[in-house]
């Protein structure tokens, strides 16, 4: 189902003059205003000039952020900043990374991938989007017609064929060592190969002609892409970076969630009302959160969830959130009774979806008891998955209130896009995100 092609992309020389951790960045939607700056300083071809350039005052609609973009990036390729490979290529991708002192390697392969609509059920969507990133990737693609950052897409394959065809061409003596090779800001190590060689190129492209694709992260750009597809009538793939399901290094974090512009706030109160749903046990909370790692073991271990094959159906029996109210009140909510939940859930939801964590969170807690509105446009609310940020934010009266969450295990991502259903936003964070500036994909 699944239509890959090589891809002869843009990449770095030795032009560029710096070190590739100096080139490249984080996707933009996890880079704030700060972390920008820091990115602009690094090199003046860091990536963060094409994919998330700075505003400024004077900016209009003929010159602005997405306009420079576009000059960075022709000057870039008439100075050989970047350049394009020599010929279409597959590019195998390895990310190594720790979590708790174990040590993860997450493999993938960059390439393009054909352009469907979700309708048609080959590549398929598991989170709601917002409108305004779709409207700023939109502006960003018809002025530089690029993918500076590819799709985050994942699918299942038990037996590892792709990963073996592309272990064996790098082994092979043709190839050389990667051709990228380097440690970033948070001490992942990542390493790329060019794989040409056009007899291992169609093992892939046949291996994946009866995937499913399911968008891990990227939802807005590939959302964009499509509408640009059908409004300039090219672009007709998109750059990807492919994860087997049963890799052993994909990983998911909790994201979670901060709410504010809730008015005056009546903690008492507050504890009320969730007492009538939930199990309500306080935590004494160390005052700089030393004991914060004992919180989140004890929120896992309450949420009594089983992670199984990634075509498995989703296994969470229990389900368990952190809720921070500021002046260290943290306390551990264990939802009593599932049946009485589910008569306040969307009826027109599978029995997976009303049984998601982040589901029982927005629908029951947020909408119902707290009011919250607008939910979906972000205006009162603010997402992080480090756990200690969202503590902090509510200390400096960012916001009101941070609920903590378990992640959200693989399995229940995939039942939910075949189910062609999608989890509210922000309910999966794929670790680590997917570097920008490896490999660059005109259109």
């Amino acid at each position: 189902m699944a239509v890959i092609l090589p891809l002869q992309g843009l990449r770095y020389t030795a032009e560029a003059g710096s070190s590739p951790a100096d080139l490249v960045t984080p996707p933009y939607d996890v880079i704030d205003l700060q972390a920008q700056d820091v990115y602009y300083q690094r090199s003046p071809y860091n990536i963060i000039r094409l994919e998330y350039g700075k505003t400024y005052p004077p900016d209009t609609a003929e010159h602005n952020r997405y306009t420079r973009a576009a000059a960075f990036f022709k000057e870039w390729q008439d100075k050989r900043i970047l350049a394009p490979e020599k010929q279409a290529a597959i590019y195998l991708y390895k990310q190594e990374f720790k979590i708790n002192s174990r040590r993860y390697i997450r493999t993938g392969f960059i390439c393009k991938v054909k352009l469907e609509p979700y309708a048609k059920g080959e590549i398929l969507p598991h989170e709601e989007t917002l409108s305004w990133p779709k409207n700023d990737r939109l502006a960003l693609i018809r002025a530089c017609k690029a993918n500076f950052s590819p799709i985050f897409g994942l699918y299942a394959d038990p037996d590892l064929a792709v990963e073996n065809y592309l272990h064996q061409a790098t082994q092979s003596k043709n190839i050389k060592p990667p051709a990228m090779e380097f440690t970033d800001e948070t001490g992942q190590d990542h390493r790329l190969w060019v794989v040409t060689g056009e007899k291992v190129i169609q093992q892939v492209g046949r291996a994946m002609k009866d995937k499913l694709i399911y968008i891990a992260d990227g939802h807005h750009r590939y959302e964009t892409a499509l509408e640009y597809c059908l409004t300039q009538g090219n672009g007709k793939y998109i750059m990807m970076t492919l994860v087997n399901l049963y890799d052993p290094g994909l990983v998911i974090l909790p994201t979670h969630r901060l709410i504010k512009s809730l008015g005056r706030l009546d903690i008492n109160n507050l504890l009320e009302l969730l007492a009538e749903y939930f199990i309500i046990e306080e935590f004494p909370l160390t005052p700089n959160y030393e004991n914060l790692n004992q919180f989140s073991k004890t929120l896992t271990e309450h949420s009594d969830s089983a992670e199984g094959l990634a075509n498995s159906t989703p296994v969470r029996k229990r389900h368990a959130f952190g809720l921070y109210c500021g002046n260290h009140k943290l306390y551990l909510l264990i939802l009593k009774d599932k049946k009485n939940v589910s008569l306040l859930m969307p009826k027109d939801k599978s029995i997976t979806w009303q049984n998601l964590d982040v589901a029982i969170l927005h629908y029951l807690v947020l909408e119902n008891l707290l009011k919250v509105k607008n939910l979906s446009t972000g205006e009162c609310t603010g997402y992080t998955s480090n756990t200690r940020e969202a503590l902090m934010a509510v200390d400096r009266k960012e916001y009101q209130l941070a609920f903590l969450l378990n992640p959200t295990l693989v399995s229940e991502v995939i039942t939910i896009a075949k189910n062609r259903e999608k989890m509210p936003q922000k309910s999966t964070f794929f670790y680590p995100k997917l570097i920008t500036g490896l490999v660059i994909s005109k259109l």
